[in-house]
C-alpha cells in the first residue's frame, strides 16, 4: 500500500510538472503570435516601436530615445523562451538599428538602450562584437559620473543643477557587468557609489522613494527633492518604486553587500501592502482617488521580475515567488494581456507613462512587455 501511495505521489508531481510546461508553452506560443503582429507592422522601418493607440497608431522612435533598446530585448527574450530562430533574426535586426549608441554620452539611459539589446544579444550568441559594444557603452555612461555629487547625472534639461532619478538605478547593471568582463574596477566603483548616494538621499523613512533628487555641483549637497512623474512631490510614483526595488536587487546580486538586500526587502515591504487585490499597481500609491485611478502594468511587470530574483536571495523566498506568480497570472489574464492582434501587437495593456504630462496614459509600452517577458523567463528558470 505504501509503495502504491508513493508511486501515486510521483505520478501526480510528474503530471503537475508536465501540465506547467504545457501551460508555459501555450502561453509562449500565444505571445509569439501577438508579437508577430508588432513585428510585421514595424520591423521593416528604421525606427522602433515604443507604444500604440487606436487613434494615432504606432509611436515610433529613433535610437536616441530612452526606450530604443526594449524592442530588441523583447525579441531576444522571445527567442530564449521559444527557441525559434525567427525571433533571433528579428532581434538581431532590431539590435543593429542601435549602432552608434556605444559612443553616446548625452543620456544616463544607456543601460536600458544598450544592455537590454546588445547585452542580451551577447548573452545568447556569444558574439564578441556585442560584448565590445556594451563595454564601450559603459565607458560612455561612466562619463556622466560626478565625484562631487557621488552620482551619475540623469537629465541634461530642466531647472535642476544635477538631477538624479530613481530610474537610474536600472542602468547600474551594465556597469557591474562591464567591470567583470573588462577587469576595469572603475565601472563597479561608480555603480556602488551611485547606489550608496541614492540609498542615502532618495528614500523616505518608510522606504518609499522620491523620483528626482537634484544635487549642488559645488558642495554635493541635496538642493531639491521631488516626484516629477507622480501625483505629488511627496507621493510614491509606482514605477519609481519598482525601479528602486529592481535596482537594489541587482546591486545585492553583484556585490553581496547585505545593505542592498535590506534596502530591497524594505522597499518591497513598503510596496506590498499598497498593492490592490490583483497586485497590478495603481499608477501612484498615494493618489487620493484610489481605487478609481489608472493601473500601471509596467510597474507590475517590473515587480514580478524583481520578486522572482529577490526570492532566490532570502531563506523565505517562497513569499516573493508567490507574489511574482500572482502578478504574472494577473498580467497574463484578459484584463491586461492583449490577443488576437489587438493593442498594435504589443502584449500588455493598461500602462501609464507620464500621467501629469498627459503622455502615454492607459496604453501599451515596450518596456512593460520587456520586463513581462523577463519575468516569464525567470519563472521558467525557477521551474527547471
Amino acid at each position: 500500500m505504501r509503495r502504491l501511495i508513493f508511486i501515486g505521489v510521483i505520478v501526480a508531481i510528474v503530471a503537475a510538472c508536465s501540465s506547467g510546461k504545457k501551460d508555459q508553452s501555450q502561453l509562449t506560443s500565444k505571445l509569439a503570435d501577438q508579437l508577430k503582429v508588432l513585428v510585421d507592422s514595424t520591423n521593416a522601418q528604421a525606427k522602433l516601436p515604443r507604444s500604440w493607440t487606436p487613434e494615432k497608431g504606432y509611436r515610433m522612435i529613433g535610437k536616441y530615445d530612452w526606450c530604443s533598446g526594449f524592442p530588441a530585448g523583447m525579441y531576444w527574450y522571445m527567442y530564449e523562451l521559444s527557441q525559434d530562430n525567427y525571433w533571433k533574426e528579428v532581434a538581431t535586426r532590431s539590435t543593429l538599428k542601435l549602432d552608434g549608441l556605444q559612443h553616446y554620452t548625452k543620456t544616463h539611459d544607456l543601460g536600458f538602450m544598450v544592455f537590454c539589446s546588445y547585452g542580451n544579444a551577447y548573452r545568447l550568441t556569444g558574439d564578441e562584437a556585442y560584448k565590445e559594444f556594451v563595454i564601450e557603452a559603459a565607458e560612455s555612461l561612466a562619463s556622466r559620473f560626478n565625484p562631487v555629487t557621488g552620482a551619475i547625472r540623469s537629465w541634461d534639461w530642466g531647472k535642476w543643477q544635477f538631477p538624479v532619478i530613481i530610474d537610474n538605478m536600472m542602468n547600474l547593471e551594465m556597469l557591474f557587468w562591464a567591470s567583470k568582463v573588462s577587469g576595469d574596477n572603475r565601472f563597479r566603483d561608480i555603480a556602488v557609489t551611485h547606489a550608496n548616494t541614492t540609498l542615502e538621499h532618495h528614500f523616505r523613512e518608510d522606504m518609499s522613494s522620491y523620483h528626482v533628487v537634484s544635487y549642488d555641483t559645488i558642495t554635493g549637497d541635496v538642493e531639491r527633492k521631488q516626484t516629477h512623474q507622480g501625483y505629488s512631490d511627496e507621493s510614491a510614483w509606482a514605477r519609481g518604486q519598482s525601479w528602486g526595488l529592481y535596482g537594489y536587487v541587482v546591486c545585492y546580486r553583484e556585490t553581496g553587500d547585505p545593505k542592498y538586500l535590506k534596502a530591497a526587502e524594505d522597499i518591497a515591504a513598503y510596496i506590498i501592502p499598497n498593492l490592490p487585490e490583483d497586485l497590478v499597481p495603481y499608477w501612484d500609491y498615494n493618489d487620493p482617488k484610489i481605487p478609481n485611478v489608472k493601473r500601471d502594468a509596467s510597474a507590475g511587470a517590473l515587480l514580478a521580475s524583481a520578486f522572482y530574483e529577490l526570492g532566490t536571495m532570502v531563506e523565505d523566498g517562497q513569499r516573493y515567488f508567490d507574489l511574482a506568480d500572482q502578478l504574472v497570472e494577473s498580467l497574463s489574464s484578459p484584463e491586461y494581456l492583449a490577443e488576437g492582434g489587438a493593442n498594435g501587437g504589443f502584449l500588455l495593456k493598461h500602462c501609464v507613462g507620464h500621467l501629469p504630462g498627459n503622455s502615454e496614459i492607459d496604453v501599451p509600452l515596450n518596456y512593460a512587455d520587456y520586463y513581462y517577458l523577463e519575468a516569464l523567463k525567470r519563472k521558467q528558470d525557477l521551474k527547471k
